[in-house]
């Protein structure tokens, strides 16, 4: 028999704590080598504790618990093979003495209540489409069904009837409240997004963007560009590439300070925001100067994927020159996008929206797009930064240009 103690890994140097977010393994429960067994949430990523060998798990502390790094939480006994042993608390009786138990009518009715709880007032798949697209609770219908199940006819029938909305926008109508601690990476966002805005002269210009040629070059190949790459088109890519040319043209905006110092990079490292399950994170595209649109959307995919899952790591997210966010997934028009340190500045898209615009003296509808650039106006002069905004506009608005750089591509031909 041994005992394997499983210890906090660290996240990173200078992270000494972390909490425990969630055990994926009960007390007691058998697991394989390898098999994740926790989640543990640090201020800047969420991290799985892995069983070092095959046993039976022992907790040792709670979800929610702040623990150091290289704290014991739990335990392996690998002289359990197979399924393990439930543990001993979970079983106040012997079987044999359980089963002659008698059961006293308080937990009938507890049973009772129980099933009612489970069977009553449930949807069917088809009915809680209905009520999902209606925003009614079920809480408010009355089911015919099996044991009180909603049927699709219940919410046709009650709609049908003028079924009353007014009180139907989710809430409870009580006063609850429910209080829940920040987690580590909420909290470090907060601390980081309140340190922008007191320490940097953020400043934010805007413009807008015909997307008409995006648009037709997406209809054109998108099947193709899917087929080939394995890969949607989407307009990141787009967007990516035309601040990787903008930034070689105002490289103040691909700096940052440092001390008394300005540091000029010469790579383009852009950072793609994403919104996970616990907080905002922004994994980094390398030299991303130097990819193709394709391997730039396969790129944002996977970070999106492992940022989803809760399986972003910090080398993903480590550096950075630059960074995009996109509001517009969520419908946003138009925003001030805060500046992700130490970078200074952000580019700002937001939705796609058709509207009517002057064209050679003639009003056309066009699907267009604000975007915005915050930039720390102690390094990046207006000129730069309006400068820049404008380059990204030209180059979406003519995605030959993204071959070309900011040259012409007449220009390019005739050898000027």
């Amino acid at each position: 028999m041994a005992i394997i103690d499983l210890k906090v890994p660290s996240p990173g140097e200078s992270i000494t704590e972390v909490v425990i977010a969630r055990w994926l393994k009960k007390d007691g429960e058998y697991v394989e080598k390898d098999e994740p067994v926790a989640e543990i949430d640090s201020d800047k990523a969420t991290l799985t504790i892995n069983a070092e060998d095959s046993g039976a798990i022992k907790i040792m502390a709670k979800e929610g618990d702040t623990v150091k790094v290289g704290q014991v939480v739990c335990s392996i006994d690998n002289s359990v093979k197979g399924e393990a042993k439930k543990p001993v608390a979970a079983e106040t009786k012997p079987k044999a003495e359980a089963a002659k138990a008698p059961v006293t009518a308080q937990e009938k009715a507890t049973a009772a209540k129980t099933q009612e709880t489970y069977a009553s007032g449930t949807p069917s798949p088809a009915a809680k489409k209905i009520m999902d697209e209606k925003n009614i609770p079920a809480a408010k219908m009355n089911g015919s069904g099996k044991d009180g199940r909603i049927t699709k006819g219940d919410v046709l029938n009650a709609v049908s009837k003028g079924f009353d909305t007014s009180s139907l926008n989710g809430w409870a109508g009580g006063r609850d409240s429910d209080r829940q601690k920040m987690t580590p990476l909420r909290k470090k966002l907060a601390q980081r997004l309140v340190s922008v805005k007191n320490t940097t002269a953020m400043l934010t210009t805007f413009n807008e963007v015909d997307m008409s040629q995006i648009y037709a070059l997406r209809a054109k190949y998108k099947d193709k560009f899917k087929e080939k790459y394995g890969t949607n088109l989407g307009f990141m890519s787009f967007f990516t590439k035309a601040v990787c040319e903008a930034l070689y043209l105002f490289p103040a905006v691909n700096a940052m300070i440092d001390g008394e110092e300005i540091v000029y990079h010469k790579y383009c490292d852009v950072g793609i925001a994403v919104s996970a399950p616990k907080g905002l994170v922004v994994p980094v595209l390398r030299n991303a100067e130097g990819m193709s649109l394709a391997e730039i959307e396969n790129e944002i995919k996977n970070l999106a994927v492992k940022a989803r899952d809760n399986k972003i790591e910090l080398k993903d997210m480590e550096g950075g020159t630059f960074t995009i966010t996109n509001g517009g997934v969520f419908g946003s028009l138009m925003s001030t996008p805060i500046i992700n340190p130490p970078q200074s500045a952000i580019l700002g898209m937001h939705n796609v929206v058709e509207r009517p615009i002057a064209v050679n003296g003639q009003v056309v509808i066009r699907p267009m797009m604000y975007v915005a650039l915050s930039y720390d106006h102690r390094i990046i002069d207006g000129r730069e930064s309006v400068g820049f905004l404008v380059k990204v506009k030209e180059m979406c608005e003519n995605p030959t240009k993204l071959l070309f750089g900011s040259k012409d591509p007449n220009e390019v031909l005739l050898g000027f």
